[in-house]
């Protein structure tokens, strides 16, 4: 896969968790949702503008703090 289509996917991750973390009530901040997922805020921000490879073990931390199945995060990624 193309290094190119490989980041648009990211992109489409970030996208996707930023839009799970706008859903959360009450309404989170960057800097909250981090702390719910023992993450640095900076980090949260780069996984969310598709500028980080988030490894496995952070996307679970992320789900859970969001309240949903890892796959439902990449089914509505559509990856």
């Amino acid at each position: 896969m193309a290094e190119t289509e490989c980041k648009k996917q990211l992109a489409r991750f970030g996208e996707e968790i930023r839009k799970a973390r706008k859903k959360l009530k009450p309404k989170t901040s960057q800097e909250d949702f981090a702390e719910l997922c023992g993450l640095h805020r900076t980090y949260i921000g780069q996984i969310e503008r598709g500028e980080k490879n988030i490894s496995f073990v952070n996307i679970v931390r992320v789900a859970d703090a969001l309240k949903i199945p890892v796959s439902e995060i990449f089914r509505n990624a559509k990856l």
